[in-house]
């Protein structure tokens, strides 16, 4: 008797599983494919292809406008697409009305738009749909749902990027804000307002683009202030051969700003753009590799468009944060209404290998060659949709990889319809 349980709890514990990574398969691409960048980047050497005037136009835009420019529409856009019916919370359950009529209440949007002070990050914070930490997940019940997607994560923000507040929360913990690249709720006590003639000579400096991610930085007294990130752009004071001396900001009494020196190495640091070789993709490509896949930027991680902006970012390429808006940019090719093998070879044609960007609904990804006759991409993915019996899970792979257009197509329920490359809508060389 106990041999049938011991069979019955096996086949209840792998069709409870489905919905996530069966056991003992592995996704080919993952040995297949070389995870090594210089694999790709080795013949690439063409200088600086990002232009510094234009990239701080975007960067430092919420710091030239005379009020926050968002229509309140769209800054409530979350206030109607959730609604108790289809949302859960951080328990699995259902989450109640009254939980969305005290967010309403406590977002105080009869003040949108009506302290409009320019103001600095003091740290990685997360931008959140409505003022709360608390997550708003989809059934989890289905895959590709509940954990870790939370949909109040409207983006992440780095230490001592240029923002623009709105206004308050009604009990004052939140303020809504908007940056160069996402809008929402970030803590009072994370940011600190700055001046109007501070804020013009911070944008007016040389700057320094960060390359590495995670190092500590401390100010003069070695006082930790926030880890690095690449992706952050500081205001150059002065330079030498080994190190770049920048502006750093924290909070000082009564709120106001306490403006450091910071020394950091050239190791981590780029006096202006970065020049577009196969040196520079590899380094900054090599950090990118040890994240994972983090929903909306969530625990200092990255989703796969943030991946790509982070990337271009100190090549002096700006980037909006969501993937359909980044597949805008640049020189736009359309790939709807073709068969696979016309995409391919439309890719192959126009494609520029770390320039060009493929998108379908919902991701985007980078593409970096052809290897073997193989189209090769880069991309951040939380996992491949497979299918048994109509019933939809998903292999996880949760990470930054280098894969071809069909990753996990040796998979036993590979979803074929599910598929990047029979998906693809478009693509774009973000250089042209």
């Amino acid at each position: 008797m106990k041999y049938i349980y011991i069979i019955f709890f096996i086949f209840f514990a792998s069709a409870c599983s489905f919905k996530t990574t069966p056991k003992l398969e592995k996704i080919s691409d993952l040995t297949e494919v070389s995870q090594d960048v210089h694999q790709y980047s080795d013949r690439i050497n063409k200088g600086y292809i990002g232009k510094l005037e234009s990239f701080k136009k975007h960067y430092f835009r919420v710091w030239n406008i005379d009020k926050i420019d968002a229509p309140i529409e769209e800054a409530m856009w979350a206030y109607k697409v959730f609604t108790p019916e289809k949302s859960y919370g951080e328990n699995l359950q259902k989450i109640n009305q009254d939980f969305f009529d005290k967010i309403l209440e406590n977002s105080n949007f009869e003040q949108y738009a009506t302290v409009n002070k320019r103001a600095l990050t003091l740290k990685h914070l997360n931008i959140r749909a409505f003022p709360t930490n608390r997550p708003l997940l989809k059934n989890p019940k289905f895959a590709g749902e509940g954990f870790p997607f939370d949909y109040l994560q409207n983006s992440s923000i780095e230490a001592n990027k240029p923002i623009l507040v709105s206004h308050y929360s009604k009990d004052k913990v939140w303020v809504f804000i908007e940056s160069s690249f996402a809008h929402g709720w970030v803590k009072s006590q994370d940011i600190v307002y700055i001046e109007n003639k501070d804020a013009l000579l911070w944008q007016e400096s040389k700057q320094v683009f960060l390359t590495k991610d995670n190092i500590p930085i401390y100010d003069e007294n070695e006082t930790f202030l926030f880890k690095s990130h690449i992706g952050m752009m500081l205001s150059l004071i002065e330079n030498n051969v080994t190190d770049n001396i920048v502006l750093c900001v924290n909070k000082y009494q009564k709120n106001q700003p306490f403006y450091n020196k910071v020394l950091l190495s050239a190791k981590i640091s780029n006096n202006g753009i970065v020049v577009f070789n196969s040196s520079n993709i590899d380094n900054i490509i090599h950090e990118l590799q040890k994240t994972n896949y983090g929903w909306g930027g969530m625990y200092g991680q990255r989703d796969c468009s943030s991946t790509l902006r982070d990337f271009f970012i100190p090549f002096g390429i700006w980037l909006p944060r969501n993937s359909y808006k980044q597949s805008q940019i640049g020189e736009v090719i359309s790939l709807e209404n073709m068969s696979n093998e016309e995409k391919i070879q439309t890719i192959k044609k126009y494609g520029i290998a770390f320039e060009t960007l493929l998108y379908k609904q919902g991701h985007i990804v980078l593409y970096v060659g052809i290897i073997n006759d193989k189209i090769i991409i880069f991309q951040n993915v939380w996992g491949v949709k497979i299918t048994e019996n109509h019933k939809a899970g998903r292999f996880i792979i949760g990470k930054p990889i280098f894969s071809t257009l069909e990753v996990g197509n040796n998979l036993k329920y590979y979803d074929k319809e599910a598929s990047l490359l029979k998906n693809l809508k478009s693509m774009n060389i973000v250089t042209h």
